[in-house]
């Protein structure tokens, strides 16, 4: 306070600043003096303090000395041998005669049976009363700690009386390497201070011993009042166990003289503490504010500056208050060149000043978008570019509406990027077509080498029965399965382009053995010129809804791969397995082969398209035959065969009777 009001005298008239000495010299005064007797007063706390501590050293030090001086006695009284009671009897009696807290001696065997006990009207040392739950702990623990360690223990405290508690001291007694027995001492805590705290220590303080919860077990005191601010606490061991002793010295009343001095003092000096005090309350809390104020500020300007939205605040009729860095970055124009500034602003548009200065009036009628507008600006550069403009009404302290808060992002990367993606997209668009187109191409040039195979091989076999003289029915059942092929053809050319355009026409409810039987029959002429045997395994009969056409194409693409693939295997084992079951409800279609099968560095090309493992194969047929078998919302994969060859498995969902899938 002194500090400040030196600051503050600077260029003060001189009776001020005789007014501000007089009142430094008198509060320096006060503060001499309250130290004097701050200083004093610490000084006889001190001593009281120090006082304090040496007589608990010394208390602590006497009961060390009556305990270790028992553990001696006890000691002795076992290595005494003693085997007759009158013996024990008058050694324990003599020890619990003296007044050094002991109350009760027993004599334990090395098993750890009682064999004497003296005065054996009190409590066994089996059977405690009302022992602690908190420390107590069973005296055969104490006892295995004592022999363990060959010396002697002292266990937890446990009550005996409403007011009283006892613990126990076991002094192993050993001969020549070998347990003889136990001397077993139990001790009363309030007997132990009774006896051990004299007269005049009980005139200074209240002697009391706590346990580990601070909970007072004993104490000795002759008085009520006390100073508990001033307590003094040392571990009591032993026994240990948590045990303190603790001493509060009573309260002692300061002198008189100091009391009067000190009221003097306080009534003296109040009227100008007060005044002074004002005075100072009023200069922190305008200080206060003041450091508060500041450290807003640039926590504000800090935060404003560092952000990447360009901020700026106008009037309510438009004037330009204040614009942030980013703003200014945006834009190309400093600060101080645009506050102040009113519309039309340098950073318009010269092409868009109509439309812009229309959405600045509504926005200073309050009539602005509220989800943003986005409007076109120039730098001053002549760059253009495109921002995305946010406005929110400015509110004083009073609540009055004063301007307008708008927030601007440059979104001309957004913008550029969205027509790159709306490029990429429709070139995207045409190459899917061009691949559907290829597509297409493929599955005709793939799917119709049968059938027009077929149509040559029936129309060669009509000529040459023409040529033989053959008559008319002979010729018809050819000429019609040419027929029959030419119009499969043309269903394979609808199929595959439908299939293309992802057209749904077609579809019906199908029985999937017949479509098996009918794949079979296509391929069954080459099957049996290459020696390759068919196995048939329709275990149930299975509706689904799909194309007849396009499944049919799938089941003969797998059995014409699977003969393929048994081009190295002996004739005799040449085995294609077809399979029909159904599971989980789905139709469940396998084509087995006994051939070299698929190496596992090519499984996961094999149903890509345009790869091939044939010197004249294209890499199209897996392929369309999963597209085929998952636009009727199946799947289709491969497996290895348990003997040898491949599986490829076909689930398709078993459609509902009477409804369509």
């Amino acid at each position: 306070m002194l500090s400040i009001r030196t600051l503050e005298i600077t260029g003060a008239p001189p009776s001020v600043r005789l007014w501000l000495l007089t009142r430094a010299a008198f509060v320096l005064f006060i503060g001499v003096v309250v130290g004097l007797l701050w200083f004093s007063h610490r000084a006889d706390v001190d001593e009281r303090r120090a006082t304090l501590i040496s007589d608990m050293l010394w208390l602590e030090q006497d009961l060390r000395f009556v305990m270790l001086h028992n553990e001696e006695l006890l000691q002795r009284l076992g290595e005494g041998r003693l085997t007759r009671a009158a013996d024990f009897t008058a050694g324990a009696k003599a020890l619990t005669a003296a007044n050094n807290g002991l109350q009760q001696i027993f004599w334990l065997d090395a098993a750890g049976r009682s064999v004497f006990v003296e005065p054996a009207s009190l409590p066994s040392l089996a059977d405690p009363i009302n022992p602690n739950p908190h420390t107590s702990v069973p005296a055969g623990e104490t006892i295995k700690l004592a022999t363990s360690i060959g010396k002697a223990t002292y266990s937890p405290t446990y009550s005996i009386a409403q007011n009283d508690w006892q613990f126990e001291i076991h002094v192993p007694v050993i001969s020549a390497g070998k347990l003889q027995g136990i001397m077993v001492g139990v001790y009363s805590l309030k007997r132990l201070i009774d006896a051990a705290v004299p007269w005049w220590l009980t005139e200074r303080y209240r002697i009391s011993v706590i346990d580990y919860d601070g909970r007072e077990l004993v104490s000795r005191s002759r008085v009520a009042p006390l100073h508990a601010d001033s307590d003094y606490q040392l571990s009591f061991d032993p026994p240990g166990r948590g045990l303190a002793l603790r001493a509060v010295p009573y309260q002692l009343s300061p002198p008189l003289v100091g009391r009067i001095l000190s009221a003097a003092l306080i009534f003296l000096a109040l009227a100008v503490l007060v005044s002074l005090w004002a005075l100072r309350k009023h200069i922190q809390r305008r200080l206060s504010a003041e450091a508060a104020l500041r450290d807003q500020y640039a926590f504000r300007k800090a935060m404003e500056d560092s952000l990447q939205t360009g901020l700026r605040a106008r009037e309510l009729n438009g004037r330009i208050t204040y614009v942030n860095p980013a703003f200014c970055r945006m834009v190309g124009w400093s600060a101080d060149e645009l506050v102040g500034r009113d519309p039309p602003m340098p950073y318009w548009a010269d092409e868009d000043v109509a439309e812009t200065q229309r959405i600045h009036d509504k926005i200073l009628a309050g009539e602005g978008p509220e989800a943003g507008f986005e409007l076109r600006f120039r730098r001053r550069t002549g760059e253009m570019f495109t921002a995305l403009i946010h406005e929110a009404p400015l509110i004083n302290a009073q609540g009055a509406h004063t301007g307008w808060m708008g927030s601007m992002v440059d979104i001309s990367d957004r913008k550029q990027a969205e027509e790159r993606a709306r490029l990429q997209q429709e070139r995207l668009q045409a190459t899917s077509r061009l691949v559907a187109m290829g597509e297409m191409a493929s599955s005709l040039a793939h799917e119709l080498n049968q059938p027009l195979a077929a149509i040559s091989s029936y129309c060669t076999a009509s000529l040459n029965l023409i040529r033989a003289g053959s008559n008319a029915s002979e010729i018809a059942p050819a000429l019609e399965r040419a027929v029959d092929q030419t119009q499969r053809a043309g269903k394979i050319v609808r199929r595959i382009y439908s299939g293309v355009r992802r057209s749904e026409g077609g579809l019906d409810f199908i029985a999937l053995q017949e479509c098996l039987d009918v794949a079979l029959g296509l391929i069954e002429h080459d099957l049996r010129r290459q020696n390759i045997r068919v196995l048939r395994d329709f275990a149930k009969p299975c509706i689904i809804f799909g194309d007849q056409v396009m499944l049919e194409q799938v089941v003969f693409n797998l059995l014409r791969n699977a003969a393929d693939a048994m081009q190295d295997t002996p004739p005799e084992q040449r085995v294609i397995t077809v399979s029909l079951d159904e599971v989980e409800g789905y139709a469940r279609v396998s084509v087995a082969d006994q051939g070299s099968g698929i190496a596992p560095e090519l499984t996961e090309k094999l149903f890509d398209p345009l790869f091939t493992t044939k010197p004249e194969g294209m890499g199209m047929g897996l392929a369309i035959c999963r597209s085929v078998v998952e636009s009727h919302r199946g799947r289709l994969w491969f497996e290895a065969n348990a003997s040898c060859g491949s599986v490829f498995r076909i689930f398709l969902p078993i459609a509902e009777t009477g409804a369509q899938s």
